[in-house]
Formats: structure tokens, C-alpha cells, sequence
């Protein structure tokens, strides 16, 4: 009997151990306007989630030719100018951006045109991982860490225009919505999230 009771206890306690070990839930900041007027002295990485998309339009999974926009779920025509406001709101907050990657999908290449120009860098390890399996996600989280973390140079910020899933295989954060920029400062062997930035909180931001 006592032998049933205390199993009894472990299976009603195990949940609330779990519970103690278990991850804290990721806490998203805004970006305050002290913050902003700091990324214009350069140092940072500002991550950008493409623009807004048609999802009735999904990724033909496994098909997807990266030269074929018509294989990937497409930026809508509001998703691009979602882009182009972001973009604008950077230069207007007077933050500049120095070297800018991109992933190899045709939304976040547009994404990246559209914001930043025609200066950026596609990166093939910054695909979108949602569609990925577990090995195949660890070079593009690999790259992403890589990146997040290297040191810029002051005077200067590095963009990178990709995709939320490979934050949330990275840090459990899935910034929403599309068109969020996420700010991060590089550690050198590692980052720290500061805060993100919906496109709907710039107009608050720069009054």
C-alpha cells in the first residue's frame, strides 16, 4: 500500500517538477526612443522580418526553386510597402545601415530591395528553416547566431531580412507581425536582444 501511495505522489508531483525546469516563456520588448537614438551610433544588428504575404500561396514544399518567385509564398502589395515604410523609418530615425544580407527567398529579397536597395547580400543560410528538418536547420541557425553576434563596427549597423521561424529555432522568439524589426547587440561570441519594433510602433517611435 505505501508502495502505491508514493507512487502516487511522484506521478501527482512530476508535472510540477517539469514546470520548475522548463524554459521561461520568451518575453518580447519594445524598442523606447532612448534605444533608437543609440542604433544611430551604429554597433548593432537590426533584424527584419519580411514583409507581409500571401498565405494562401505557401512554399511548394518540395519544390521550391529559389529562381522561381512563382515556387514561394509571395509578398502581397500591401507586404511590400510594409517593407518600404520600415526603410524609410530607419532613415528618418537617421540609424545607418552598412552591410545588409538576405535570405535566398524571393520575400525577404524583396523585402530587403524594397527597404534597403539594391545593396544587400543574398546568404543562402539564412533560408527560411519552418519547412526544414532538425539537422538540416543547424547551419542556417549556426549562420544566423554567427551573425547576430559578430562585432559591427561603429558608424554602422548590419541588417540582416529574413524569416521568423529561424529566431524561433534559435532563441524561442517568433517576432510577429511580418515586417518586425528585431534589434540585437553582438557580443562577439554570443548577442543580446534589446527589443523589436512592429511596423505599426514607428509612428509613436519618431513623433
Amino acid at each position: 500500500m505505501k508502495t502505491v501511495i508514493s507512487l502516487f505522489i511522484a506521478l501527482a508531483t512530476f508535472p510540477l517538477l517539469a514546470a520548475e525546469v522548463a524554459a521561461p516563456a520568451f518575453v518580447e520588448q519594445q524598442v523606447s526612443p532612448a534605444l533608437l537614438k543609440q542604433l544611430r551610433g551604429g554597433g548593432y544588428v537590426l533584424y527584419m522580418r519580411h514583409g507581409n504575404t500571401d498565405t494562401s500561396r505557401p512554399d511548394r514544399v518540395p519544390s521550391v526553386d529559389l529562381n522561381d518567385c512563382s515556387t514561394q509564398r509571395p509578398l502581397t502589395k500591401e507586404g511590400r510597402q510594409v517593407a518600404v515604410d520600415v526603410g524609410q523609418a530607419i532613415r528618418k530615425a537617421r540609424i545607418p545601415v552598412g552591410e545588409t544580407f538576405s535570405s535566398p527567398l524571393c520575400r525577404a529579397k524583396e523585402s530587403a530591395m524594397a527597404a534597403f536597395g539594391e545593396k544587400y547580400t543574398v546568404d543562402n543560410l539564412l533560408m527560411y528553416t519552418a519547412n526544414m528538418t532538425t539537422d538540416e536547420k543547424q547551419p542556417v541557425v549556426a549562420r544566423t547566431r554567427a551573425l547576430l553576434s559578430a562585432p559591427v563596427a561603429a558608424g554602422s549597423n548590419r541588417v540582416l531580412v529574413a524569416h521568423a521561424p529561424n529566431l524561433m529555432d534559435l532563441m524561442g522568439y517568433f517576432p510577429k507581425p511580418e515586417g518586425t524589426l528585431v534589434i540585437f547587440r553582438p557580443l562577439g561570441d554570443s548577442f543580446e536582444y534589446l527589443g523589436s519594433i512592429a511596423p505599426q510602433q514607428w509612428k509613436e517611435l519618431l513623433n
